[in-house]
């Protein structure tokens, strides 16, 4: 595929989208043993692409401003719904290409999470950083900042990709990589969509073991977690660490190794079945049964996704919002609710994702322990996810810090520190939390993922950001028509405020408990709960074998 082209004209994005279901929309696998593109998914990906290319020069002639919808979204902030000035690109969801020799996927940028693995992993293959949740899709993880418990030793997810397909704004498809257009390709990434359409990438991936070997490491304060993270981190056999604070005097760090074969006398665990133990309720479990480390074996794509039933521990908020018993009983009877893609569907639809802290933020390791006091002084929030991060080359749209070993060049590992709970329940007071959550995180060398609600003003915002660095980019790659990463990511709160002032039937809607229930109307009606219900990955056939040939 060139480097650049000019698509001709073209139907509607609408129209190119259901030209492409009718033409199947298929998951488009192949097990190639060579680079040949001559399959049909491919010919349905151009039209689809040739589609987008050419609606999107059109917003470009006309000097006006579009929003992309991808038909999902894991940020708490609201997202383009279907309406004016939107490219849909929800089409986009096929793995394309699976190549066993040079262990490389061609993915459209819409593939969840889930369905990735799944297919990877009938070839022995899985991608090195997969997102916890198994909604996030190969696109968001690339335009957005995704890491996880591999990412200590990868780093952000995009780190693992070698080339993206992107329409910019004035309508051109062009490929980028560490060799062509590095700079855009570096700079799209974590720019949340700002510098181009995303319409395919190839994610390296790695060899599929069928367990990861998970030790539970208890610790008793910030610091001591901090001081295990940094020695564990250095274990070249270690392929997964993260950690948990269920509050200041209590913790555990999580360490995992990959397995065939399974240590003797070290039994299997699984997360999926509504009858299994939530993740970090297990977690907790363990370090309180003993002083020492727990060792078990979780089969591969359970450890992947071990967060998604209770969405970490923020499902815990449904049951005190509706002033239910939290108990292994009514979390079985609720399973369906409890998965990610239900819950971020519900929390957009109810509007309490306005008055709930969802924020992820980057310290250094040396601030880290000072910014847990301050949370647990302000927010009393518990538990908090720690997760030790690899730093992109800066300049960069992902949070960073400044720190570096001792060389003054090479850039220092940072720490994910996750904070989700209930917020102020007044909105003024509401906004000024999170306006002193950012203050603070400026003052200890800290970012903040931009997933999540943001209320910088401007010049705060580029302080963080090498603005000329960014402004060049959009201005040699046309595209400047598009809204700007601090456009899309800011808060307006006159707006909020405006719908707390609303009409009476709105005001009523926003009421305990019939948000909630609303909420939870929505999440039916949108059927993400047969997803969670028909995931291979989950059966007990699937879940400790790895297919290595088809």
């Amino acid at each position: 595929m060139a480097a650049t082209r000019r698509m001709s004209s073209a139907p509607s994005i609408s129209a190119a989208t259901r030209c492409y279901r009718r033409q199947g929309n298929i998951r488009c696998i192949r097990h190639f043993s060579h680079t040949s593109l001559t399959e049909p998914c491919m010919d349905r990906h151009a039209r689809a692409v040739e589609c987008i290319s050419s609606n999107v020069r059109k917003f470009y002639e006309r000097k006006e401003k579009f929003r992309i919808f991808h038909g999902s979204t894991n940020s708490t902030r609201q997202s383009a719904g279907k309406g004016t000035n939107i490219v849909d690109t929800s089409a986009l969801s096929n793995v394309l290409k699976v190549d066993t020799v040079t262990q490389t996927a061609l993915v459209e940028p819409n593939v969840p999470m889930d369905r990735l693995v799944e297919e990877t992993m009938k070839y022995g293959l899985v991608p090195p950083v997969v997102m916890e949740f198994p909604g996030i899709t190969v696109g968001g993880g690339y335009a957005g900042t995704s890491g996880e418990s591999s990412s200590f030793k990868h780093g952000f997810f995009n780190r693992t990709i070698n080339h993206v397909e992107m329409v910019l704004a004035n309508g051109d498809v062009v490929t980028c990589s560490d060799n062509e257009k590095p700079d855009l390709f570096h700079g799209a990434a974590g720019a949340v969509g700002t510098l181009g359409v995303n319409t395919l990438v190839e994610l390296r991936l790695t060899k599929a073991k069928k367990y990861v070997e998970t030790t539970y490491h208890p610790v008793s304060s910030m610091s001591e977690a901090i001081e295990k993270i940094e020695e564990v981190t250095l274990d070249p056999t270690l392929g997964y660490v993260d950690g948990i604070l269920f509050s200041k005097s209590e913790g555990v760090i999580i360490t995992g190794r990959s397995t065939d074969k399974p240590k003797d006398g070290i039994s299997v665990q699984r997360f999926s079945d509504a009858q299994d133990s939530w993740f970090y309720l297990h977690a907790r479990d363990n370090v309180r049964k003993r002083m020492g480390p727990i060792t078990e074996a979780i089969p591969l794509a359970e450890y992947l996704f071990r967060y998604d039933r209770g969405g970490f521990w923020v499902g815990a908020s449904a049951f005190e919002y509706f002033n239910m018993p939290f108990n292994a009983f009514t979390r079985w009877w609720l399973d369906d609710f409890l998965h990610t893609r239900m819950m971020y569907t519900a929390l957009h639809a109810s509007g309490q994702s306005k008055r709930y802290m969802v924020q992820d933020l980057a310290l250094p390791y040396s601030t880290a322990e000072k910014f847990v006091d301050y949370t647990d002084k302000t927010f009393g929030i518990y538990p908090l996810w720690l997760c030790p991060l690899r730093q992109s080359p800066q300049p960069t749209m992902h949070p960073h810090t400044h720190e570096t070993e001792k060389d003054g060049v090479t850039l220092k590992p940072m720490l994910n520190i996750g904070l989700w709970g209930y917020g102020p329940a007044r909105h003024d007071d509401f906004i000024k939390a999170n306006r002193d959550l950012e203050h603070k995180l400026r003052e200890l060398g800290g970012m903040k993922w931009l997933y999540a609600h943001t209320y910088y003003d401007e010049d705060e915002f580029w302080k963080m950001y090498d603005k000329e660095w960014y402004d060049s980019l959009r201005k040699k790659y046309d595209a400047t028509s598009l809204p700007s990463v601090y456009e899309k990511v800011k808060i307006n709160v006159e707006a909020e405020q405006g719908e707390d002032n609303a009409s009476l039937a709105t005001s009523i809607l926003n009421t305990w408990p019939i948000s909630g229930l609303y909420g939870i109307k929505k999440a039916i009606d949108s059927g993400t709960y047969l997803q969670a219900r028909s995931s291979a990955w989950k059966s007990r056939e699937h879940a400790g074998h790895v297919i290595t040939s088809r």
